[in-house]
């Protein structure tokens, strides 16, 4: 099965790609697996006409609009291998299927490597978050929580001291400078030294969070900036240059998306530090067009 284009991933960036691809008549094939990065988000927002929509809606009314496209298609499948082949691409799946392609865009999204607190994972997306841009507004004025997981932690608890008041749970960690405590108090910042065993709440609520020593601290809700980890090794497979980026590995892309190599174009947050699915889409749109450039000249 050969197609001028094959996305790996279906969310944001990838149905972004998929659509401008479809729309100039050229055949293009979706692999995903169906696991996008905020499918533990109830709610999406900051993009332009869905603020509050639910992230999985979202995804399926734009799997629905590019599968109206007589020239698109869908495997729902785990790429697991590519190469680079004298006339474009082979893409092996999970099953044993080989797919080959002219193009091929990598969309397919990281994985956020969540500490091993108890009571932190099932909270994730709910209650214990990462971006404040996209949840924050939720939570204004409530009492708002950082874990300390990097140095960029500081910086993240200066920024969410902006929605409401904040602590700084330094878990055992070693204090900030005297500049930059001096920075977390002028905007009022709390700061807790101990070590943190657990959180708390009814369900995915969070309510409280326990510290070593078993005390505890009320908490609504606690932001992290975790590490992140690609959710493939195509990348690497095929020789695209990494970067190390603010919270992991990111793949080099040029200002239409292409990787270092010829033919790969790369989408979403496998690009950059800054994620939220206005970015994701955006990506996959100049990825969509450069590829179907990239086909005439």
């Amino acid at each position: 099965m050969r197609y001028d284009a094959i996305i790996i991933g279906g969310s944001f960036a990838g149905l972004s790609a998929a659509i401008y691809i479809a729309r100039a008549r050229r055949s293009v094939c979706i692999v995903d697996t169906g696991s996008p990065r905020n499918r533990f988000a109830a709610q999406s927002h900051g993009f332009f006409t869905q603020d509050g929509s639910e992230p999985g809606a979202m995804i399926a009314t734009a799997r629905s609009q590019v599968a109206a496209y007589p020239t698109a298609a869908f495997i729902e499948e785990e790429a697991v291998s590519a190469a680079r082949e004298p006339d474009g691409f082979s893409i092996g799946l999970a099953t044993g299927q080989t797919l080959e392609s002219a193009r091929l865009v990598l969309a397919f999204g990281i994985s956020d490597e969540l500490p091993a607190i108890p009571g932190l994972a099932e909270r994730w997306g709910r209650s214990v978050l990462h971006c404040p841009y996209c949840h924050g507004y939720e939570f204004s004025g409530q009492r708002l929580g950082v874990l300390n997981v990097s140095p960029r932690s500081f910086h993240q608890a200066m920024l969410i001291a902006e929605w409401g008041p904040t602590a700084l749970y330094l878990n055992g960690g070693a204090p900030p400078d005297d500049p930059v405590l001096a920075q977390l108090q002028t905007r009022g910042v709390a700061i807790e030294p101990a070590p943190v065993s657990a959180l708390h709440g009814e369900g995915t609520r969070l309510s409280a969070i326990e510290f070593s020593d078993g005390s505890t601290s009320g908490v609504d809700v606690l932001y992290i900036g975790p590490r992140t980890r690609l959710n493939s090794a195509i990348a690497q497979q095929l020789e695209c240059e990494l970067a190390e980026g603010a919270f992991g590995s990111v793949i080099r892309t040029d200002d239409v998306k292409m990787t270092t190599v010829p033919g790969v174009y790369a989408a979403g947050d496998i690009t950059r530090d800054m994620h939220n699915v206005t970015w994701a889409s955006a990506d996959g749109v100049a990825a969509g067009l450069a590829v179907h450039r990239s086909l005439i000249f």
